[in-house]
């Protein structure tokens, strides 16, 4: 299972720690590359700028949406244009309680919708649950095992 990646694009650092302490409290040791805006998951995606030659073909891309520079919506427009990109899974992770997020994020092609607990021990069993079925029992396409995007 640790050869499968894990794409977390979250803009607060408190988040991103919270993240992969849940992720190591429960014993899920794929790799986690973490980015901390849309712009620069589009670029670890489509291996440019700082990650030109070595694109990252995540198992699963964990998304918030409240993001600077490219929100969470419009990554995922973007993601699901183009055919190197379009079936990666997505799952939104945020805080938003707004329906139109839910929506929309349902519209441009989310996979998934976990709105964040409060709580760490919540928290950390909604990630126990979230690697169970995106890392052990979700199929996802052939080619996002490989090192290279398309």
């Amino acid at each position: 299972m640790s050869e499968k990646t894990i794409l977390l694009v979250e803009d607060n650092p408190d988040d991103q720690i919270l993240t992969l302490r849940a992720f190591k409290k429960n014993n899920i040791p794929n790799r986690i590359v973490v980015v901390a805006d849309g712009q620069e998951a589009l670029d670890c995606l489509f291996g440019v700028g700082e990650y030109e030659g070595g694109p990252v073909a995540p198992e699963v891309i964990l998304l918030d949406l409240n993001l600077p520079r490219i929100d969470g919506l419009e990554f995922l427009r973007r993601i699901r244009a183009d055919a190197r990109t379009r079936l990666f899974p997505v799952v939104v992770l945020t805080s938003s309680r707004e329906k139109s997020d839910l929506v929309e994020s349902y519209n441009q092609g989310a996979n998934s919708y976990i709105r964040k607990p409060v709580d760490f021990n919540e928290f950390s069993e909604a990630v126990r649950r979230l690697g169970d079925y995106w890392l052990s029992l979700n199929e996802a396409p052939p080619y996002s095992h490989s090192n290279q995007v398309g």
